[in-house]
């Protein structure tokens, strides 16, 4: 149990930890001062909580745990861990990350010992926890790229270092509330052995994702095969349909795949009818011989 960090402190231990912070600007605020304080306390904090983001993209998904959505204002998180490994900081202080979950998942996170099951939703759990969403699409088949895992394994060891907690302080949030299944694609067993591994030496310089000159120049297809991204280009409807398309008016767009159909039909088509054409004629040029 202790008080949240300061904003600097925050940014200080996750750069200490040997990750790339961005700060996300609000209306050209700080995310120092982004947070939903309003709706109640924050603190005392007792754990770090790792949830995935269902989310594709980078810039769609800072931007949806910036801003929230219809139904949940956000922050939604104070940092979200991008597939390239970056920390983007949203907000800072209570937002929208935890909910409500179990009191007995949080008594035994303050006692750092063996979670139970989490079978109520009782407890605020937003006033309590530091929460990163991970970009992550969450249906168990969307890589988590080594470099994402090194970087979600080192932001919870940077607030755990900082608070002297060890790493059963860091929970997922399928572990908090009942019926939540992130994060989906690794075991929170596996990450909370990472921490306790890195927990054991000190922050380090040693390993760095590449540091982009704006947020911007970030790959975003870090963490996708390449038949991944080709199914994808392939498969949306992102190409101007023809005009002489028979459903034009209603039917703008064209997957590029469909696009690329339609082309080779037509060759086949102006080909069999070229054939055609050509006996055709031979068989008028003999009538005339």
């Amino acid at each position: 149990m202790a008080d949240p960090m300061t904003y600097g402190e925050f940014l200080g231990a996750l750069r200490a930890e040997g990750l790339t912070v961005i700060e996300e600007k609000t209306g050209g605020k700080s995310p120092a001062s982004h947070n939903r304080n309003h709706k109640g306390a924050w603190g005392p904090v007792n754990g770090v909580m790792i949830h995935h983001t269902v989310t594709r993209g980078h810039d769609t998904t800072v931007e949806i745990c910036r801003k929230g959505h219809a139904s949940l204002p956000g922050p939604l998180c104070h940092g979200v861990i991008c597939k390239a490994g970056h920390v983007h900081v949203v907000g800072y202080g209570r937002t929208n990350h935890a909910g409500l979950g179990d009191d007995d998942v949080l008594q035994a996170v303050i006692d750092e010992r063996a979670l139970p099951a989490d079978n109520e939703a009782n407890t605020d759990g937003n006033r309590h926890f530091y929460g990163f969403e991970c970009e992550n699409l969450g249906d168990g088949k969307d890589p988590w790229p080594a470099v994402q895992l090194e970087a979600i394994e080192r932001a919870a060891a940077a607030v755990c270092r900082h608070h002297r907690w060890n790493e059963r302080s860091v929970i997922g949030h399928l572990e908090w509330q009942p019926g939540k299944v992130d994060p989906r694609g690794f075991t929170m067993a596996s990450m909370r052995a990472r921490v306790a591994d890195r927990l054991d030496g000190t922050p380090s310089d040693d390993w760095k994702p590449s540091t982009p000159s704006t947020p911007d120049k970030e790959d975003l297809m870090a963490g996708y095969s390449k038949r991944q991204i080709a199914e994808a280009t392939w498969d949306e409807d992102m190409v101007p349909a023809p005009k002489f398309a028979p459903d034009y008016e209603k039917n703008r767009f064209w997957k590029p795949s469909a696009y690329l159909r339609s082309i080779y039909n037509a060759v086949i088509t102006i080909r069999d009818e070229l054939r055609a054409l050509r006996k055709a004629v031979d068989a008028l040029a003999k009538k005339e011989s």
